[in-house]
């Protein structure tokens, strides 16, 4: 039950994560209308390799993390602001917009399995999202990383990662403008709401975890 349970935490993290419409996305759209499908197929793949290497290490150092019990509890309180963090990283990110074209002109030469691993390679930024994610859903027990439960959170996760952004590159490459225009007003509110939303819960939960004794 615990491994369904990392499968699916992992997979909607990540699915909601790939959702903005970030470089790798605008990129993977060019892939697909230039390209095809099985090259967008490859893209993909390479993408969740290096993902895949990330949320590994990621894992491993936020366990290591997880059994200082006092640093928890910052990381409760922590977990607040990371949220509303992630809120206003979507809003901002979700407003990038395609009006520059031919970002693929720079990678054409090189295969798209390549060209996927490179760009996901660069994106430092997911490095402490999925930090802030472990150690928010560990604390928060949504996910079991002990032993090998680890590798079935993983497998969520890169699952959610390819579904989503297939997702979202098929979806924006058949809109038309006018539609696509209306994603890119609702995407920047619905999600950031979403993070809102959950900032509000973990802000409860510390409140009755912490200070409403000390208040008293």
């Amino acid at each position: 039950m615990k491994a369904v349970k990392n499968i699916i935490v992992g997979f909607i993290v990540s699915f909601v994560g790939s959702l903005p419409l970030g470089y790798l996305n605008i990129i993977g759209v060019e892939v697909l209308s230039k390209l095809g499908i099985n090259s967008l197929v490859s893209y993909l793949l390479g993408v969740i390799v290096v993902e895949a290497v990330v949320v590994y290490f990621t894992v491993i150092f936020s366990n290591q993390l997880a059994e200082n019990k006092k640093l928890m509890k910052s990381i409760d309180f922590f977990a607040v602001f990371f949220l509303l963090l992630i809120a206003f990283a979507f809003y901002t990110y979700s407003n990038q917009t395609t009006q520059e074209h031919n970002f693929l002109e720079d990678y054409i030469q090189y295969s798209p399995f390549l060209i996927g691993m490179v760009l996901c390679g660069l994106n430092f930024l997911q490095i402490p999202f999925w930090m802030g994610w472990n150690l928010y859903l560990m604390n928060a027990k949504y996910i079991t990383l002990s032993k090998k439960l680890k590798f079935h959170y993983i497998l969520g996760t890169l699952l959610g990662t390819f579904s989503g952004m297939l997702s979202v590159i098929v979806l924006l490459d058949s809109l038309s403008q006018k539609i696509l225009d209306y994603s890119k007003i609702i995407i920047p509110i619905v999600i950031p709401l979403f993070f809102i939303g959950l900032a509000c819960f973990q802000a409860r939960k510390v409140y009755k975890k912490y200070l409403k004794k000390t208040i008293r």
